[in-house]
């Protein structure tokens, strides 16, 4: 019974939520562009240099990797130049860390807005990863210019990356709805989460494969495939370079619905549970 309970009550709270979003959904875009300009908003070239610093990361490791280390694709990618397996695999990962990093921080920032009874403080995180979001666009669309120069014609796999790109959406959102609410109280949580992201980066087959490291033992592969984000960095290749729909990967696919929506839920009740007491500690 006290199971069913708790079952209810989640449920409830994700109606709920969902309802604040719609009705705030305007407000939640307005939040979101400003935010977005208003990163750089002091600096010359404004906006421009939310693009800049992760091209020339792209390059960085094209040129350390495919230059420097004669790095090349997997077997399944043979055909596909490092430097666009590589940028397919990153740009999701941009997304996922720049998102996740500002909306940890975002009831911190906006603490002038947590502190007003009739705002509805949960659509903060979400008002992050849409400014984030507008980026994650632009290099969406750089991926389809880059397949097209290096020869890859447009499929329409490609329209696949809408799929992973909602995935990754709600695997944030879950996941920053748990950072955010803990990180009032306890303040080097963002630090954490930043070192922990320096490290997912690599541990995550972003500028390497199982293949290329050696990793034989299917249950080790396993273990790698365990991170949620292996899912859709997997998926975004899949997409663009090995034309493979997303339900061919029937276990993997469930896998991560599981555990995504299971962290949404723990996400929603830790931020209600915690949301009283944002306003006295801030």
């Amino acid at each position: 019974m006290g199971i069913a309970t708790k079952g209810k009550k989640a449920v409830s709270l994700g109606r709920n939520w969902c309802r604040d979003i719609w009705r705030n959904r305007m407000l939640i875009l307005d939040l979101a562009n400003k935010d977005f300009k208003g990163r750089y908003a002091a600096s010359y070239l404004g906006t421009i240099w939310a693009f800049v610093q992760p091209i020339v990361t792209i390059l960085i490791y094209v040129f350390v990797f495919q230059v420097g280390m004669k790095a090349t694709p997997p077997d399944t990618a043979k055909n596909t130049p490092y430097s666009l397996w590589l940028t397919v695999g990153i740009v999701p990962w941009f997304f996922f860390q720049d998102a996740l990093m500002s909306a940890t921080n975002s009831l911190m920032e906006f603490s002038y807005l947590v502190k007003k009874i009739v705002f509805k403080i949960s659509v903060l995180p979400i008002v992050k990863i849409i400014s984030a979001f507008y980026v994650h666009i632009f290099f969406v669309f750089l991926l389809f210019v880059l397949s097209c120069l290096f020869g890859f014609l447009p499929h329409i796999y490609m329209l696949q990356a809408v799929y992973y790109t909602i995935a990754a959406t709600v695997l944030i959102l879950g996941l920053s709805y748990i950072t955010a609410s803990t990180v009032v109280f306890f303040r080097d949580l963002s630090q954490i989460i930043s070192v922990i992201l320096q490290f997912g980066m690599w541990l995550t087959p972003i500028m390497w494969t199982m293949d290329t490291m050696g990793i034989e033992n299917e249950w080790v592969q396993r273990l790698f495939k365990l991170n949620p984000v292996y899912y859709i960095v997997n998926g975004y290749r899949d997409s663009f370079i090995n034309q493979i729909w997303f339900w061919e990967h029937k276990g993997w696919t469930v896998y991560f619905w599981v555990v995504t929506l299971l962290i949404c839920g723990l996400g929603t009740v830790t931020f209600k549970k915690l949301e009283k007491h944002f306003a006295d500690v801030l």
